[in-house]
């Protein structure tokens, strides 16, 4: 959502308290020339509450590239998602300026003892609404006020469900958070989410996609969901342990053991001349001197030493020793 321009109830009774002063109006017209002025910040983003929000922005930044692969199949086209720096401020600031009607999901943070609340415009629920039943997505994001139809509630379904699971990879390098869906609203009014004086961080996202206006998505933490990991939140380094892909691994292991391998038993390599070569005929016998061992090669390249022998019916060999590769380059 684009943010709130207008003053907050602290600034405005700083206005009001300021015009209805009497006694300030003579004393910045005295006759001494003081003038009485009461310093007052319009405005400001308090984001000493939790430090600068580091981590939190690389959170965000992270889950940019996992919502990618929740909108590519929907509007078949690799969509470009950016995030806002996080903002500070009341809910009342935050829904003030967002519009009525609204996707409004509300997850609970079990870990955090918390909860958060996602935001999309009903234009761009209609978008890929649109785009995801072989509509096109390349058109105006304006759409009339109204419920949503069932075929936008279950894209909204989907939508949600991909996001939240974005959302939790992203988390997962600084603190494992798990998000489950609470319940949906239209109305900002209807959205039991926090009270209305309460401190939220807002994040916004903003979805690129060529030849459409801009989309934009938040997802909105209550301040006391995330106090209590301020340290963490504060911190540059994001995780001092590195999780193992267990699944990873054990594919690529299981692949590299599926190769297939020549192996050659080598018994000798007489040499022959060309003239002893032409003579031979069917039936002759070739004389040839076994050395001590038999070589196995491996894809041409010399393993083990080992001795013929034999294994029921069948001729087998019996592995003496390993041959040394960096022998031949001593």
């Amino acid at each position: 959502m684009a943010p709130s321009k207008k003053l907050t109830s602290d600034e405005v009774n700083a206005l009001i308290d300021g015009l209805g002063d009497e006694s300030s109006s003579a004393s910045m017209g005295g006759d001494d020339g003081h003038v009485d002025v009461r310093p007052f910040s319009f405005g400001s983003d308090d984001l000493s509450l939790l430090g600068d929000y580091y981590a939190l922005r690389m959170i965000n930044e992270r889950f940019c590239r996992f919502a990618r692969s929740v909108f590519l199949p929907m509007l078949r086209i690799q969509p470009r998602i950016s995030s806002f720096p996080p903002e500070v401020k009341t809910f009342d600031e935050y829904t003030s300026g967002a519009e009525s009607f609204m996707s409004l999901t509300t997850s609970r943070m079990e870990e955090l003892r918390g909860s958060s609340l996602l935001v999309v415009a009903p234009a761009f629920i209609s978008l890929l609404t649109n785009s995801y039943y072989g509509g096109t997505a390349v058109r105006s994001l304006r759409r009339p006020t109204g419920e949503f139809t069932a075929t936008e509630q279950r894209v909204i379904e989907i939508v949600t469900e991909g996001l939240m699971s974005s959302m939790q990879m992203a988390w997962r390098d600084l603190t494992p958070v798990s998000f489950s869906v609470q319940g949906h609203e239209e109305n900002m009014q209807f959205a039991s989410f926090v009270d209305n004086s309460e401190t939220v961080i807002v994040c916004t996202f903003l979805v690129q996609l060529p030849g459409n206006e801009p989309a934009t998505f938040d997802m909105v933490y209550p301040l006391q969901t995330l106090k209590p990991i301020a340290s963490l939140l504060r911190s540059r380094v994001q995780s001092e342990f590195v999780d193992d892909d267990m699944s990873w691994r054990q594919k690529l292991e299981r692949a590299i053991l599926n190769i297939p391998l020549m192996v050659t038993a080598e018994l000798a390599k007489p040499k022959v001349s060309m003239r002893n070569l032409l003579r031979l005929q069917s039936g002759d016998t070739f004389p040839i001197q076994l050395a001590d061992g038999v070589k196995v090669l491996v894809e041409g390249k010399d393993i083990f030493n080992a001795e013929l022998g034999q294994v029921g019916p069948q001729a087998a060999l019996h592995l003496r020793e390993r041959i040394n590769a960096n022998k031949d380059n001593v």
